[in-house]
């Protein structure tokens, strides 16, 4: 590996959190306890709709395969950023980085699309109940989930590809707690318009699109709500729709403000915040949302718990 500007970067240093060197170890505990954290919580969302006869629903389907989302979601990074932290080895290959980034795009565009699958459920459960089980029927069901899961992949290699066919001369040093694309940009040699045209175009199919679908259906399913005659009923449909709502927040606020906000806004700082944000925080919290905030869910687990 050479630094100058005059030979060609082999591979990249993660600096993560290396303006603290006195926190390291506490980070990764802290780290350590939050992943360990969602691969319970979320691994338990997947048992209990699994093996309760009660959440054999099409709601409870999506529900568990988006907890094991969630689960590898996670793992494309925090495993790397603890490693990081617990060796202080920080170097990754330009190939190790190119893996890293394409299944991070992929599972991020997957969960993306997985929200707007959730969202349709809702929407044909409040707004077209009797003809909810002809509609998402269990071949409907697998053939959304597994649309979520591929819709995404041809084109975030694609660009995975674009980006590491790039020249990176100079610094090696990548200001980030994974590799990203705004922070692998700015190492580019040369000229990167085409590229962020690009991630532009590709965070409009993946943000913007399945964030408008799901705004037309919490339309619709408001619109509805709103109509029913009893204030038991409003406030039931309601509270299947919330937890739901706040998750779609959490992901969709945080993706926004990291891909969209104008490129002179943009600090290494507040990249990693928003990046921990829509990495950790939001699948920490998943499991939380839809356990309490579902009697069901919690009436299943206390009774898989005695057993």
């Amino acid at each position: 590996m050479a630094e100058t500007n005059n030979s060609m970067v082999m591979e990249f240093i993660l600096l993560g959190f290396s303006d603290l060197p006195s926190l390291q170890g506490f980070l990764f505990g802290i780290f350590l306890i939050i992943y360990i954290s969602i691969l319970v919580g979320n691994g338990l969302i997947i048992i209990i709709t699994k093996v309760t006869a009660a959440l054999q629903t099409p709601m409870y389907f999506f529900l568990g395969n988006f907890a094991f989302l969630e689960i590898c979601y996670t793992s494309v990074t925090i495993p790397r950023m603890l490693s990081d932290l617990w060796t202080q080895k920080k170097n990754i290959s330009l190939i190790a980085c190119a893996v890293q980034l394409g299944f991070f795009l992929s599972i991020g565009g997957t969960e993306s699309f997985f929200l707007a699958v959730m969202s349709y459920d809702r929407y044909v459960a409040i707004c077209k109940p009797l003809y909810y089980p002809l509609i998402m029927n269990p071949k409907k069901c697998n053939q959304l989930v597994t649309g979520a899961w591929v819709i995404g992949i041809p084109i975030q290699v694609a660009q995975t590809c674009q980006l590491f066919s790039l020249s990176f001369c100079g610094s090696n040093k990548l200001n980030h707690v994974f590799c990203d694309i705004p922070p692998i940009l700015k190492l580019a040699c040369g000229d990167t318009s085409l590229n962020e045209l690009s991630v532009f175009c590709g965070a409009m199919i993946f943000v913007t699109s399945p964030a408008l679908l799901i705004l037309w259906s919490y339309i619709n399913i408001i619109k509805t709500i709103l109509m029913l005659p009893s204030a038991m009923g409003r406030r039931k449909a309601f509270s299947t729709c919330s937890s739901h709502l706040i998750v779609v927040g959490l992901f969709y606020g945080s993706a926004f403000i990291a891909y969209f906000r104008p490129k002179s806004s943009h600090s290494p700082e507040v990249d990693k915040v928003l990046a921990l944000f829509y990495t950790i925080v939001t699948p920490l919290f998943n499991p939380l949302i839809y356990s309490l905030r579902n009697r069901d869910v919690i009436a299943a687990i206390k009774q898989l718990i005695p057993k």
